[in-house]
């Protein structure tokens, strides 16, 4: 069914909701990449009023992407709870704008209608958005999640301390792990992203975090962001696995880029519930999932069937959802210019992805990079870091001196993240700041220097094992 909008005499037809979505869409390099894109201002405003006057149900009733050759489409449909689709299901898209702005919906009201809502909606409803706005409905949001720790309540930043190393070597990921937690980061997650993805030094790194999480008692959870299969490996050789990791997309080809299938996230869930029964763990939730999205990847992998970036990172949302993660994040520049091109489409990205997220359930952190050839630089990186504070984000990435010497990026730094912190008045998961407190690291709240060389000094004794 063809969608129409006329200005000022001139008529725009979109030939289905796939053309339209992506033709209300704003500016990404990766749209224009695909050849979807507005060709002008007035187009993109066309679309933009069209899409106002669909209804929801057309949404759910006209899939973009076939579920009989897409099983993400199919997981989509799945796990759409129709009773709780009934309450919104007349609203058009303007109409439900409406209503999360509207001052008398409250976050409580929009948790209790996460199933009710699929990515296409949560997409097409950010289009009609603008930044302030995609800020202010999201900070309504919090969704909490518990693994070691609570993440996510009100007034809480998050913070994954990121101590990659361009050799995996343990000495410096421990480092420059142990400078994080100095810096009061480190309680969503310590991750690292191995150079290498084998089963010897996932394990390695693995064993290596539990040892430091274990000697200091620090209430957190480790994760290393090899391959899911490959983390499944170490974990049948002995090694800890606080958090299963895999990068998903929203679409089965986009996946199948990525080397995963739906049932493979399903087994290694349960396999990694499985064996946290039997650890000695204090665990606070069995929230056990760790996923990472990023507007562009379909399209990289060329699974991305005509649909715009947006709607496709909504529909990767959805595939975490299922698995009711503790953690999700877009890497929302990551991918390079060819997607997102410069500082005012990265911005829009991360307010977009974060609030898609925020609406359909998820526990949505962002890392705020960019690559070094877009057109983008550390002030465009404090720039979305502070919008996000303020959008209630559950957190954001701590990379020592925001600059990434394995993966070759640039996000956001350790003294950034606690800057934030002390901006907006946020503390770390609750159980965190009271270990910070504890340990002297923190005192009423404020970062001291006088607990460093007491962390730095058991270095020794978590390389050793002893």
């Amino acid at each position: 069914m063809p969608f129409t909008h006329t200005i000022r005499g001139e008529r725009f037809a979109f030939a289905d909701l796939r053309e339209l979505l992506a033709k209300a869409n704003e500016t990404k390099s990766g749209d224009e990449l695909a050849g979807i894109a507005a060709r002008s201002e007035r187009e993109r405003v066309a679309a933009k009023r069209a899409l106002a006057d669909v209804p929801l149900s057309a949404l759910v009733d006209q899939p973009v992407v076939d579920p009989d050759a897409d099983d993400v489409s199919g997981l989509i449909l799945n796990d759409l709870h129709e009773p709780t689709f009934a309450t919104i299901r007349s609203l058009t898209v303007g109409e439900f704008r409406e209503f999360l702005l509207d001052d008398a919906t409250t976050g409580e009201t929009l948790r209790g209608l996460k199933w009710g809502i699929t990515p296409e909606v949560a997409a097409a409803v950010a289009k009609l958005m603008g930044n302030k706005e995609l800020v202010y409905a999201a900070a309504k949001v919090r969704n909490v999640t518990r693994c070691r720790n609570t993440l996510g309540g009100r007034g809480v930043l998050g913070v994954r301390a990121q101590p990659n190393h361009p050799s995996d070597d343990l000495a410096g990921i421990l480092v420059s792990a142990v400078d994080g937690l100095s810096f009061g980061c480190g309680d969503a997650v310590i991750g690292v992203n191995p150079a290498t993805d084998s089963v010897e030094t996932v394990a390695a790194i693995l064993h290596l975090l539990d040892r430091l999480i274990t000697k200091l008692d620090v209430p957190t959870q480790a994760c290393c962001l090899a391959h899911v299969t490959t983390q499944l490996a170490a974990l049948d050789r002995g090694a800890p696995v606080d958090l299963l990791f895999q990068s998903v997309s929203g679409t089965q080809a986009a996946n199948a880029s990525f080397g995963v299938t739906l049932s493979v996230l399903e087994e290694g869930r349960e396999r990694v519930l499985e064996s946290h029964g039997r650890r000695a763990v204090p665990w606070v939730g069995d929230q056990v999932m760790y996923f990472e999205t990023g507007q562009g990847s379909a399209l990289s992998a060329d699974a991305h069937h005509g649909v715009d970036q947006l709607t496709l990172e909504a529909r990767a949302h959805a595939v975490a959802r299922r698995f009711d993660p503790f953690l999700v994040n877009t890497v929302v520049g990551f991918i390079g210019p060819e997607y997102l091109a410069d500082e005012r489409q990265i911005t829009r990205a991360g307010l977009e992805d974060h609030f898609v997220g925020k609406l359909l359930g998820l526990p949505m952190g962002v890392d705020v990079c960019y690559t070094n050839h877009a057109d983008a630089d550390q002030n465009s990186a404090d720039n979305l870091l502070v919008l996000l504070a303020a959008a209630g984000c559950n957190y954001v990435m701590g990379v020592p001196c925001a600059d990434d010497v394995m993966l070759n990026y640039q996000s956001t730094s350790y003294h950034d993240a606690a800057t934030v912190r002390a901006l907006f008045g946020l503390a770390p998961a609750p159980e965190f700041a009271a270990w910070l407190e504890a340990r002297g690291i923190v005192r009423n709240g404020k970062l001291t220097s006088g607990e460093r060389p007491a962390l730095l000094g058991s270095l020794d004794k978590v390389l050793g094992g002893s």
